[in-house]
């Protein structure tokens, strides 16, 4: 007997459930306004002190909607829990902190399409242009967007001035410094074996992505140029033995060794700087903030800028009410005001406006670069101005990046090339996509 293939457009997330379900933009909520105050129950497993206050200023200043906060274990736990609860129609949340790509979760029909509820923020230009793709699913809006935190550098300059070494400003300049490095018994980076997300960041950074639509067709490529480019740096650090390969497994032995001067660069984040603030002990004070390095040919300064959303799940009875509270929340003065933490002195970062300036001072840390703290703010915002968000999410995405992770371990020990790896993950994704009977080209 022939096989049938279903024909499931790229537009719909490939997933015979979600069109069969409409794009519908909500599952109630119609006249709740009318009736007086909803409540929009919004779950995540960050501390109350963090979520709870933002919480209580938006219920001070709304008269129609109500956040109300309910904790999560973690992001297993909050996983399985929104799985059960959609699959029984009882109890269903209206807002989730993220626990992984939206595509993959649209396609296990756990999300409600809010674009008619989301589409008009937008349209008033309260966020910024990065921080949109990674709340969509074939164009259309699962979440609410929140953003993305700027990627930027932190060298140990004080090594790097021993040695007499610039600070390098492409990828080549970095891997050049390697070179020099290695003589002195110091590695310029770190790559773990198990998180394969510096090649990811590097072909974002690149421009490519792995996944693109074309009409109802999913065309994959690990093999494009941009892909290539980007295998190629991780290549050349891996080959002139330039990084160590300290696990996240083990975190104090990890920031013990980032602390220890032997290892000197490292691609990071504003949400992890406190992290390296509290624990650094020998180098407090010897690290500057640095652009990220670009290719040398790039056209433009580009950060990767692949941020999250709040979800929306199926099943939810307000979601327009859970959109606005969730754009309130990361979009608005008083929102992102209210998540300041005295014991910190930090706000939640800004990652969905357009100028997210009022609020970097907060992020930058008092000792960690010494007389260079002053560098951070500028580097912070350049990464800010400079983001870009070309990265696609395939519908078997979770799957191949679990794939992915497994030819990373087997690249940083030399066991294969990145060439090799990237080949492997055409055919591995592809064929996992026909298996599918999901439209795929590659």
């Amino acid at each position: 007997m022939p096989r049938t293939h279903l024909r499931v457009t790229a537009a719909t997330t490939v997933v015979l459930s979600v069109v069969l379900a409409g794009c519908g933009g909500g599952s109630g909520g119609d006249d709740t306004a009318a009736k007086g105050p909803v409540t929009v129950e919004y779950w995540t497993w960050d501390e109350a002190k963090v979520v709870q206050p933002v919480a209580d200023t938006f219920n001070a200043t709304h008269d129609n909607i109500r956040i109300k906060v309910v904790k999560q274990a973690d992001n297993p736990g909050t996983a399985a829990n929104l799985r059960n609860v959609v699959a029984s129609g009882k109890g269903v949340p209206c807002l989730v902190k993220n626990f992984g790509e939206i595509p993959g979760l649209v396609g296990e029909g756990l999300l409600d399409d809010v674009t008619d509820f989301v589409r008009p923020y937008v349209d008033k230009g309260v966020y910024n242009d990065a921080s949109l793709p990674s709340a969509q699913a074939g164009g259309r809006y699962y979440s609410v967007p929140i953003g993305y935190q700027p990627s930027f550098m932190v060298i140990n300059r004080k090594v790097y001035d021993e040695y007499g070494i610039a600070v390098p400003r492409t990828w080549d300049e970095l891997i050049t410094a390697g070179k020099e490095l290695k003589k002195h018994g110091v590695q310029v980076m770190n790559l773990a074996g198990e998180d394969p997300s510096t090649l990811v960041n590097l072909v974002q950074q690149a421009g490519g992505s792995w996944y693109r639509t074309e009409g109802d067709t999913w065309k994959v490529d690990f093999l494009s140029p941009e892909s290539l480019k980007a295998g190629d740096v991780v290549q050349r650090l891996v080959d002139n033995d330039l990084v160590a390969n300290q696990t996240y497994m083990d975190r104090p032995a990890l920031i013990n060794y980032f602390d220890s001067g032997r290892m000197v660069s490292l691609p990071t984040q504003a949400w992890q700087l406190p992290t390296y603030e509290l624990n650094y002990k020998k180098s407090m004070g010897d690290w500057q903030p640095v652009d990220l390095p670009q290719f040398t040919d790039a056209l433009r300064f580009t950060a990767p800028a692949h941020g999250t959303a709040l979800l929306v799940p199926k099943g939810c009875a307000h979601p327009e009410e859970a959109v606005a509270a969730g754009v309130w929340m990361s979009t608005t003065k008083a929102g992102i005001d209210a998540s300041y933490q005295k014991d910190t002195k930090q706000y939640s970062w800004p990652g969905a406006v357009k100028d997210p300036s009022p609020w970097v001072d907060s992020v930058v840390p008092d000792k960690l670069f010494g007389e260079r703290k002053s560098e951070a703010r500028p580097v912070i915002l350049k990464a800010v101005k400079g983001a870009r968000d070309t990265w696609v999410v395939g519908p078997n995405y979770t799957g191949v990046f679990t794939e992915l992770q497994d030819q990373w371990a087997k690249i940083v020990t030399k066991k294969i090339t990145v060439r090799q790896a990237l080949e492997h993950l055409q055919k591995f994704t592809v064929d996992d996509l026909k298996s599918k009977n999901i439209n795929v080209e590659g």
